[in-house]
């Protein structure tokens, strides 16, 4: 259990820091908060994979395609966040 928890801290933090790296824009974001967005994206990116190839979303977290949906779902949550923030913001996007 504790090994887990540990896997997906660092693959939260592998999959947030590459979505906010790869998602053009300034994110101030703790690294706390970044390891949540991988985390998130994570799950996101496990329910797409299970939805598309009928999978069990658990079933290779470590592997490249598992690193890669994390990515994906990461930049899916990072981009949903920023909508909704700027729309909470009154609609200015700071750069």
């Amino acid at each position: 259990m504790i090994g887990f928890i540990i896997t997906l801290i660092i693959v939260g933090l592998i999959a947030g820091a590459l979505a906010r790296l790869l998602v053009p824009g300034r994110d101030p974001m703790s690294i706390p908060a970044t390891i949540v967005l991988g985390i998130v994206g994570s799950f996101v990116g496990g329910f797409l994979a299970s939805l598309l190839f009928g999978r069990e979303a658990g079933e290779s977290m470590l592997s490249p395609a598992g690193i890669i949906g994390s990515v994906i779902g990461a930049i899916i949550a990072l981009l949903i966040y920023r909508a909704v923030n700027s729309r909470s913001t009154g609609g200015s996007v700071r750069a």
